[in-house]
């Protein structure tokens, strides 16, 4: 039986923001494999990172203040941190998507999403 390689995966992704006050730490080690037929939902507390991690995922961090220091963001097996604005754009909303905070403002229960 082979193994099944993940569609999505974070690998030891560390980031930070460059800010007047010196470097905050926004995401330390975070790690995760995402495999075909699979979902995954993001919980935590405030501030504990969850919308940074997705927001790295869809490229939509701005570079600066935001940094990566280490780790990988790999789709397909293609690493998302080397790819280009227009390779993101070809991605968003067709292959990899987000839902923001407050659902009801941005879905219209008329619409299938998935």
């Amino acid at each position: 039986m082979s193994a099944v390689e993940p569609i999505l995966s974070l690998r030891d992704y560390r980031l930070v923001f460059d800010t007047f006050d010196g470097i905050y730490q926004a995401l330390d080690g975070v790690g995760f494999d995402l495999n075909p037929g699979e979902s995954l939902g993001i919980v935590g507390e405030t501030g504990c990172g969850k919308s940074i991690t997705a927001k790295s995922i869809l490229g939509l961090l701005p570079s600066p203040p935001a940094r990566v220091l280490s780790g990988e963001i790999l789709y397909r097996g293609r690493d998302l941190l080397k790819a280009s604005e227009r390779d993101f754009r070809r991605l968003r909303g067709t292959e990899i998507a987000m839902i923001f905070q407050d659902p009801m403002t941005y879905l219209n229960p008329v619409f299938t999403v998935g």
